[in-house]
């Protein structure tokens, strides 16, 4: 059985899972936290001696951010596609950097090994574009590629294909919209398979509220706050990528589920968090089934989408012009015994539940490259 090992190289932290991708089964599975910015080879030499001489690696897929307009799929990594990757880094300073690192440092660990990575804007790609331009001089576009991308593409991708099979109807006849809903959020509207409108942007600041981000803002409040508090550009956009959003509202966690228990105790500011967060999901919901022509199912994934009973029950009662009907049993079972579904028999329309499962999607990726590498 052929084994994959996955890997997410954040700024701090390097995840991994290895997967044997025609069953999903995951044979070992970890994480390295609070690494420095050459910690990641020494954590992967650590992965490696871990999983022992029988791991029987046949490729190692990277998760990677942003790959802009260069790369629209999923691609076999050379010396090129790390210098691609390495130019995108200005689009995505915080997670193309820490990206390469894991790429590096796995590529010196197995040598000899075909290296994949996937890249979370690919699935965006086929944005028309009248949904990823911006309204600014056209020349920013041409010059400086300012647009929208999007982000959570595997996510998004692998939950539409599951909603698909749990609805027992063909994926390219389908109109969805799917709700990756985690420490990071995004929605995207899908057609036939295809994502033609998604919630983030040029970065993945934009969009929902999220646990740490602010989600839209007017783009005045960089001048308004430097005017006000002397701050810089880049410490108020520090402040709302990282101080904004669940734990900017709340002043207490970016964590939802922290912040439902706070609300049931009666803490007003987690009450609000959770309101707007709510609010702004249902209100970009109805914006995205613009670039559809009908709904057949909202999707709910991420750790918030699978495990928040309440917070799908307060967006559905945002999007009662749409006709959802929740059946409250099964939102409490978080749709497990009832094909996914959360909703009514009867309900003019269908949400379901759809747990993510972004590391199988890379591990299948990297298997598929590498066959076809090899014919």
């Amino acid at each position: 059985m052929s084994r994959v090992l996955v890997i997410n190289s954040g700024s701090s932290s390097l995840k991994f899972a290895l997967i044997e991708p025609e069953t999903g089964a995951v044979v070992s599975h970890g994480v390295a936290e609070r690494l420095s910015a050459t910690g990641h080879a020494e954590a992967l030499e650590r992965v490696f001696a871990e999983l022992g001489d029988d791991a029987r690696i046949s490729a190692v897929g990277h998760r990677v951010v942003h790959g802009g307009e260069a790369f629209s799929e999923s691609v076999l990594i050379d010396e090129t596609t790390v210098q691609a990757i390495r130019d995108c880094a200005a689009l995505a300073p915080l997670h193309n950097p820490a990206n390469l690192l894991g790429i590096e440092a796995a590529r010196r660990a197995f040598p000899g090994v075909l290296q994949v990575a996937v890249f979370d804007t690919a699935f965006h790609q086929t944005l028309p574009r009248r949904a990823f331009l911006y309204a600014v001089p056209y020349e920013l576009y041409e010059q400086h590629k300012l647009r929208r991308y999007g982000f959570h593409g595997t996510s998004h991708r692998y939950v539409a294909e599951e909603a698909a099979k749990l609805l027992g109807r063909p994926l390219a006849e389908l109109e969805l919209v799917t709700a990756h809903l985690g420490n990071g959020c995004s929605g995207a509207a899908v057609r036939g398979g295809k994502s033609i409108d998604t919630s983030m942007g040029l970065t993945p600041l934009e969009g929902l509220v999220m646990g740490t981000r602010s989600g839209d803002v007017d783009p005045s409040l960089h001048q308004f706050l430097a005017e006000r508090t002397g701050q810089t550009l880049a410490q108020i956009t520090e402040l709302l990528t990282r101080k904004s959003g669940l734990l900017g509202l709340s002043g207490r966690s970016n964590d939802m589920r922290t912040l439902l228990e706070a609300r049931a105790q009666g803490d007003e500011r987690a009450a609000i968090a959770v309101e707007v967060f709510c609010y702004r999901l249902a209100k970009t919901v109805l914006a995205l089934c613009a670039g559809l022509e009908r709904l057949d199912a909202l999707v709910f994934t991420g750790g918030i989408g699978e495990h928040a009973a309440s917070v799908r029950e307060e967006t559905l009662k945002g999007l009662t012009i749409l006709g959802f009907e929740l059946d409250p049993v099964r939102n409490l079972g978080h749709g497990r015994h009832s094909g996914g579904r959360i909703t009514t028999d009867t309900s003019a329309r269908t949400a379901l539940v759809v747990n993510t499962n972004e590391e199988l999607v890379i591990a299948r990726e990297a298997m598929r490259l590498v066959q076809e590498s090899a014919r």
